[in-house]
């Protein structure tokens, strides 16, 4: 790369996972909107011809009349190629397929057990992670072979788990984790601006928050917006919703809607707890004690969110691959939009262009000090030229430190089974938990069930 006139030229992005349908069209589309950066995306996936799509889709793009910036794609067979010389790594893989995942979500409903989401935690997010380790480390490698300097962003789930990876196997990776559940949370507080002070056209990165805890389960310990303590705002806005919820966004059929959520889940920790739960109601709830909001398909519409089931995701993937064929074809032109994700404007941090502070996920370094140092936590950090800082949280209030610290524990222990291939101590973190409310003779068999029906991703294990 090189800095001509305050911008940024020839810059290497390496994408793996870059035959995504998804969020490789998101980085698209922030990519175009900035103008002082260029350069070349390398798109590397398992699946070459999602990524040669991919490639025809990207080039593409610098056509428009809205594009700001040009950006070359190009896919390539090996990650090798991938990566060698990559100023940024992009990380966003499906671990296994949506057949895999099926048995994650569906397979524990059996034993009564129900998860929203089943990609982070609960039983179907540890099975998940069985899978991802293997393929964390082989890219961790790879990244310490051809881009050893490169900055790496990982988008994949479950996000504390591959973290943690790619830093037990690469300790001097430079990398860090970007979810956008927190954003969701600061637009939560600006509708409460609004309905409870009056207080209109707030932007989302004008709330000012501090954030606790592992990813998909993150506090809010303060919140402001200017001189206006939230905590205040939000408890009035909590106390006017509690019973129905806010569902001023949500259409009449949000029972069917597998994403609706009316945040009573929040309400109720908040509640619960005095604090602010800054993920999505799905989310949140998985890291509960099971009988709190997933007993049962009933509880879980009785608190108005959605389970999320693998036929939903199986049908949108059939509408997401039409949609790529038509953007190759040109059938459909690409729209270049703003996503709300910050991963290209924290590359431009990185590259000295502007100052950033936003959550991420990376080793706690004492940011959290009644936290495990090295365990991957959720807070904010500075990024600045070739620099990305944690933010001083605080100490987790003792109000939810032992939500917490059960689940950062059970998420160390599946990445020492990851890492060690071993599956009794796979079985130990699984039995552990919260979701796991069963006997562990049922546990055991649930467990065994879980592994064979992801078999031809856990090779390693049996080996």
């Amino acid at each position: 790369m090189n800095f001509n006139n305050n911008k940024v030229e020839n810059l290497k992005i390496a994408y793996i996972g870059g035959g995504s349908r998804g969020w490789a069209w998101g980085l698209m589309s922030d990519l175009a909107r900035e103008e002082d950066m260029s350069g070349d995306v390398y798109l590397y996936d398992i699946d070459f011809e999602a990524a040669k799509n991919n490639e025809i889709i990207g080039n593409r793009i610098k056509e428009l009349e809205n594009c700001r910036s040009a950006w070359n794609y190009k896919a390539v067979e090996t990650i090798g190629e991938a990566l060698k010389g990559a100023d940024f790594v992009v990380i966003s893989i499906l671990p296994g397929t949506f057949d895999e995942m099926e048995s994650d979500v569906h397979a524990p409903e059996k034993y009564g057990i129900y998860q929203s989401v089943g990609d982070t935690s609960g039983p179907g997010g540890i099975i998940r992670a069985l899978r991802t380790i293997p393929m964390m480390e082989k890219i961790a490698l790879a990244i310490k072979e051809y881009s050893p300097n490169a900055w790496v962003i990982n988008y994949t789930n479950p996000m504390t788990v591959s973290v943690r990876t790619l830093y037990r196997t690469f300790p001097e990776i430079k990398m860090f984790g970007c979810c956008h559940e927190v954003f969701g949370t600061q637009h939560v507080l600006v509708r409460a601006l609004e309905d409870t002070c009056g207080i209109k056209d707030v932007k989302r990165d004008e709330i000012k928050v501090n954030v606790v805890g592992v990813n998909h389960f993150t506090w809010l310990t303060k919140a402001q917006y200017r001189d206006i303590d939230l905590f205040d705002v939000y408890e009035r806005f909590v106390d006017k919703y509690y019973d129905d919820g806010y569902i001023e966004n949500i259409d009449n059929n949000w029972m069917n809607n597998s994403f609706a959520s009316a945040d009573r889940v929040k309400f109720d920790l908040f509640k619960r707890f005095g604090y602010i739960a800054a993920a999505g109601d799905r989310h949140l709830a998985e890291f509960c004690p099971g009988k709190w909001y997933l007993e049962s398909p009933e509880q879980v519409r009785s608190w108005k969110f959605g389970l999320t089931t693998v036929d939903w995701r199986k049908d949108d993937l059939k509408k997401r691959l039409e949609k790529s064929q038509k953007l190759v074809s040109g059938e459909m032109p690409f729209e270049i939009h703003m996503t709300g994700e910050e991963g290209v404007n924290q590359m431009r941090a990185l590259l000295g262009l502007c100052d950033l502070v936003t959550n991420v996920n990376i080793p706690n370094l004492g940011q959290i000090p009644n936290m495990p140092i090295g365990a991957v936590v959720e807070t904010n950090a500075v990024f600045r030229a070739d620099s990305v800082t944690p933010v001083f949280a605080g100490e987790l209030p003792k109000e939810i430190c032992p939500l917490v610290l059960r689940i950062s524990s059970e998420q160390e222990l599946i990445v020492e089974a990851g890492i060690k291939r071993d599956l009794e101590l796979a079985f130990r973190a699984f039995t552990v938990d919260p979701l796991v409310t069963i006997s562990m003779s049922d546990a055991r068999m649930l467990f065994d069930e879980m592994v064979e029906n992801t078999k031809t991703y856990l090779g390693e294990y049996f080996n």
